[in-house]
């Protein structure tokens, strides 16, 4: 899996990209990691990427043309297959769930587009973008953040990324419920103890009861999931 990065920021991605699971990852050969700074397609001394928006308004939009030529170039150098998924991340997207990570840690290559101050030209997401994603219903100053949310969940689920399948088999959303609590050593610690049931070594108890629990907390935190009707 080859994720390419188009941003304003390269920097940005040097020390999540640097630790732990998208490191090894990469160490692996289980994904690479392409960042294009998308100054580099611009033509003026200042490396101009925004301008006014027409009609007025506050803030400064994204100009097309850097965009298109970070394209074209990718695409005509071989660094990028013509037909690969381009994912804009935007509030205005289709939010990102597990079932969507499942959707693209089927591809071969993905290339983000990572915006900035009010946004792109609508002209980018109307000729270059197949796909907008958005992390969540609230606002962060730009797309890097989500591009790193997005590219981490992808790569969990990728073949070889993580050590134990049970490790992401498990995880909240994995089955459609949110996980159950989790313990570990000392049975006891300043008077809360560990439920009885995990202790007992009863396998097929422990899970019904790890089933129960992760029923009961999407239940209450989560209802959506199940299809619950809070009325």
């Amino acid at each position: 899996m080859i994720f390419n990065i188009i941003t304003i920021f390269p920097g940005f991605f040097d020390g999540p990209f640097n630790h732990t699971l998208i490191k090894r990852a990469s160490e692996r050969d289980i994904i690479g990691i392409n960042i294009i700074d998308l100054r580099d397609y611009t033509e003026d001394k200042h490396h101009t990427v925004d301008d006014a928006p027409y009609g007025g308004g506050s803030g400064m939009v994204m100009k097309p043309e850097p965009f298109y030529k970070a394209y074209d170039d990718l695409v005509e150098s071989g660094r990028l297959r013509k037909h690969s998924p381009v994912v804009y991340l935007s509030p205005t997207g289709r939010r990102l769930t597990q079932t969507v990570v499942h959707q693209y840690a089927v591809v071969d290559e993905i290339l983000f587009l990572c915006g900035r101050y009010e946004g792109v030209d609508q002209r980018v997401i109307d000729g270059l973008v197949t796909d907008e994603i958005s992390i969540g219903d609230y606002v962060i100053s730009g797309g890097e953040l989500a591009a790193m949310v997005m590219i981490e969940a992808i790569t969990r689920v990728l073949p070889g990324a993580i050590s134990k399948e049970e490790s992401f088999i498990e995880d909240s959303f994995f089955s459609g419920l949110l996980d159950y609590p989790h313990y570990t050593r000392p049975p006891e610690y300043r008077n809360m103890k560990v439920p009885d049931v995990l202790l007992s070594g009863d396998h097929k108890e422990i899970e019904k009861w790890r089933r129960n629990r992760a029923l009961e907390l999407t239940k209450e935190r989560r209802p959506d999931l199940l299809d619950i009707d809070d009325d």
